[in-house]
């Protein structure tokens, strides 16, 4: 009887302002980018030079206006924001498949595999993010599956270091010591018994950094150290509408709402995420 209480502990959790709030900011955003080949079938490359900078709602087929070449920014906005929502998603991934193996080898075995990986790991966060980004970019060259590698490369050290502390505290338990005690495989250990142990704390991070790099998508897009400008892209508008803000700000304030609003979203995503996922059923904060 003294458990009972934790079941409607639970289902608060899903009655939450931050979940409704987050769920629905990522939907309205996510949704249209998912359908855009259905709803812009022209991709958002339709140029019509004699309606060029129209403002919003001063025309049926361009409720948020148009850009310097008379394309529309809604269209682009929702096509954008496919290349945005790639480049956060399949750099989130590839940086925890990567981070994740790392931190489990080194919590796992120690010795000399921990000591290279941490100072290495060390190492990569002492640089200047903008710095890396500068000479990654001027020796590979732009592109969205460049932006994508450079991200795993740069933030596949957070995951590890994330997973290495939990590794370090889990194989001292009693439970991974009595798999150890009975034959169970080095490799079979980690897998079945630390592994899961550790994915609560992974996927809150992970949540977190694909808003985290949708910004940094557009910030690198922005200087033209990301994605081709010919591509539409968050950061891309942004950059092609700085210099029309005094007399077309509609080229890049939709834009900008588009990546609050997602990233603001899986912001509270996240923050639902760790609640819910916290062992004492609070919010440490």
């Amino acid at each position: 009887m003294a458990m009972a209480p934790a079941a409607p502990s639970r289902l608060r959790h899903f009655r939450s302002l931050e979940l409704t709030l987050g769920l629905f900011l990522t939907g309205i955003m996510v949704l249209p980018v998912l359908f855009s080949g259905f709803l812009f079938p022209d991709g958002g490359e339709s140029m019509d030079l004699m309606a060029r900078l129209l403002p919003p709602l001063q025309s049926p087929a361009h409720l948020l206006g148009t850009d310097p070449l008379g394309r529309d920014v809604l269209a682009r906005v929702v096509v954008g924001g496919k290349i945005s929502l790639m480049v956060g998603v399949l750099s989130v991934l590839g940086a925890v498949t990567l981070g994740t193996f790392i931190g489990l080898i080194a919590g796992y075995y120690r010795g000399i595999a921990e000591i290279l990986l941490m100072r290495f790991a060390d190492i990569q966060l002492a640089l200047p993010f903008i710095l890396v980004a500068i000479m990654f970019i001027a020796v590979l060259g732009t592109g969205v599956d460049k932006v994508i590698f450079f991200m795993i490369i740069a933030q596949w050290v957070q995951y590890a270091r994330v997973v290495r502390g939990s590794v370090l505290a889990l194989r001292e338990r009693e439970f991974v010591q009595s798999a150890r005690a009975i034959g169970v495989g080095n490799g079979r250990i980690i897998l079945t018994h630390i592994l899961p142990n550790v994915l609560g704390p992974i996927v809150i991070l992970m949540t977190l950094n694909v808003g985290t790099n949708i910004l940094l998508e557009s910030s690198l897009t922005f200087i033209g150290l990301g994605v081709d400008p010919l591509i539409p892209s968050w950061g891309g508008m942004l950059a092609d509408g700085r210099t029309y803000l005094q007399t077309a700000w509609w080229v890049s304030v939709f834009p900008g709402l588009a990546i609050m609003f997602t990233v603001l979203g899986l912001n509270l995503l996240g923050d639902w995420l760790r609640d819910y996922l916290d062992p004492t059923g609070q919010t440490s904060r």
